[in-house]
């Protein structure tokens, strides 16, 4: 799972990025933890885990009896998620930095999630069968993943419509896929999971939330638009204010990409 290829900027910067996302994806997010059926007792694992806003979630709804577990390979957003879950008393929680298609945990876990982090994967497939092989018999694997066609915009919005453009290459440069979603239910079939399930959501603003991410996420590319010569600085930088100017204005529409939920279960 390395990640050389992610094209959205990490860091503290990153961090702050993924605060904002928690707070877009999170009332949907917790009502497919819950879906899923992850209760009390359960003990997770989230899969690239980022600033650990999901893990924290997963650990609240474990319990005390429970346990969650959050690996990344970004020491730094790692080191910010140990101490916000300390100052909210989280005590069922733990982060670690691990390769997980190489880790070898001690003993398996109930549940196994994912959100957008097949997206920026060669091989979506391999990590999906390294994850399996951490999931106890009658465990859950559950991923979400977005489709980068989605994003729409009233009025029609110029710099939207550049950014999907930018964003979809330079992850398709890497080898990755910004239109996974709904590969999703295949690729967990192909795992040799049962029961597959999916549920789409889809995301749209007047003010703020997905609106802002979305001019953000367009900041955090700047670095392999350029490098990869798809937009020139003043066109990119004149493009990344429109859009911004258009998602401060409450009477336009923005809409993210479609999210795709999935989960199935690791046979009993």
């Amino acid at each position: 799972m390395a990640n050389e290829r992610y094209v959205i900027r990490g860091g503290v910067e990153g961090r702050e990025r993924l605060r904002l996302l928690a707070e877009v994806a999170g009332p949907t997010t917790r009502a497919l933890l819950a879906r899923a059926g992850v209760g009390p007792g359960a003990t997770c694992l989230d899969v690239g885990c980022g600033g650990g806003d999901v893990t924290i979630e997963l650990a609240r709804m474990a319990g005390p009896t429970g346990r969650a577990l959050g690996v990344d390979l970004d020491d730094v957003k790692l080191g910010i998620a140990r101490s916000e879950a300390a100052q909210a008393g989280i005590a069922n929680v733990a982060f670690a930095a691990h390769d997980v298609t190489t880790w070898e945990p001690a003993q398996p876990f109930d549940v196994v999630y994912a959100r957008f982090l097949l997206t920026h994967l060669q091989d979506p497939a391999a990590l999906l069968a390294a994850v399996c092989r951490h999931v106890r018999p009658g465990g859950v694997v559950i991923v979400e993943d977005i489709d980068f066609r989605g994003h729409f915009a009233e009025p029609d919005c110029p710099a939207l419509t550049r950014f999907v453009e930018l964003y979809t290459e330079v992850v398709r440069r890497r080898g990755a896929d910004a239109n996974i979603g709904p590969k999703l239910p295949g690729l967990l079939r192909g795992a040799g999971l049962d029961d597959v399930q999916m549920n789409l959501v889809h995301i749209a603003a007047l003010d703020g939330g997905i609106k802002l991410l979305t001019a953000l996420t367009y900041e955090t590319i700047t670095e392999p638009v350029l490098a990869d010569g798809l937009a020139a600085p003043d066109e990119l930088r004149a493009s990344i204010e429109a859009l911004h100017a258009f998602a401060r204005d409450p009477h336009t529409v923005l809409a993210g990409p479609r999210i795709v939920q999935a989960w199935a279960r690791v046979a009993a």
